[in-house]
């Protein structure tokens, strides 16, 4: 009796609950944050206060755990038949529909409270946000796009870095937020062909099925276009040689990636995805150093 009340304590399935918000894998987290700083940073001039970098990279990180509850309840009688996904706490049962619905309400909640310490203005954007991330889950059902959705739901933090800072979003808020759509695409893409054979089977739908033998393509096509609006951005705002290299840094992981994938191997696409946190740390970085040493 005493061993069976150990095993569903909530200490022991801690690890179940850590898995079931990919705590223990996170990318994700990255991959929403840096888009996020790069906004923040470039809103505030170079000088955003601690108070703000705090909400947003404890807001990333809400937002993306609760994003991952969200879709996994969504896809609970889906992941049993993929096998990247059919060993998650909702797939096999270690965690209740209940419980994560329940656990999701509460990281949401404690990201509503994150968001009031803003204003008015970014606490109504957040509501754009929450929609986005509710929608997700369910766009792979009903459309070929839901790395379009997925592009608009990451990318809804720029919006609200702006509107945090200067209680605006001014015109060129949108070229970052586009950039990080078309660049959300072009690495989820790679992610959905791990799955593709998968998702063929059980009928979900991903850009990565859409592009086909394209695929590698488009997914040059959409880097492309997220680097043309971070150079429109930085040509607007004349921005130094720093940020530029950094963009150039983009270009050769970019073009890294695409070798790495050139034989559609699963593995690698894998990688190339993960390898996107990178692409996201020297945009950053070359932002940071436009503000600090020019």
């Amino acid at each position: 009796m005493k061993e069976l009340q150990l095993s569903n304590s909530p200490l022991r399935r801690l690890p179940d609950f850590i898995a079931l918000g990919r705590l223990d894998r996170p990318i994700g987290i990255y991959l929403l944050m840096w888009p996020t700083l790069w906004a923040l940073w470039i809103a505030a001039e170079g000088n955003p206060s601690f108070k703000l970098i705090f909400i947003f990279i404890a807001g990333v990180i809400l937002t993306r755990t609760g994003g991952c509850i969200i879709n996994d309840y969504a896809d609970r009688n889906f992941d049993g038949d993929v096998s990247r996904t059919a060993n998650r706490p909702l797939a096999t049962g270690r965690v209740s529909g209940k419980e994560a619905l329940a656990i999701a309400a509460l990281i949401g909640l404690l990201a509503f409270v994150l968001v009031l310490f803003t204003n008015q203005f970014t606490i109504m954007l957040s509501v754009g946000g929450l929609l986005l991330a509710c929608a997700y889950p369910y766009m792979k059902r009903h459309t070929y796009l839901p790395q379009l959705v997925l592009g608009a739901a990451f990318a809804w933090a720029i919006p609200m870095a702006f509107g945090a800072v200067g209680e605006s979003v001014p015109e060129h808020a949108w070229l970052i937020y586009l950039a990080t759509v078309s660049w959300t695409m072009a690495y989820d893409t790679l992610y959905a062909m791990v799955d593709r054979d998968d998702d063929l089977k059980i009928g979900i739908k991903s850009t990565a099925i859409l592009f086909g033998d394209m695929d590698l393509l488009m997914v040059g096509v959409l880097n492309a276009t997220a680097l043309l609006a971070m150079g429109l951005l930085g040509s607007r705002l004349d921005f130094s040689l720093w940020y530029y290299a950094g963009l150039a840094a983009a270009v050769a992981l970019w073009s890294w990636q695409l070798w790495q994938c050139r034989n559609r191997d699963t593995d690698a696409c894998f990688k190339a995805f993960l390898h996107n946190h990178w692409v996201g740390a020297v945009i950053f970085a070359g932002i940071f150093l436009h503000y600090s040493l020019s």
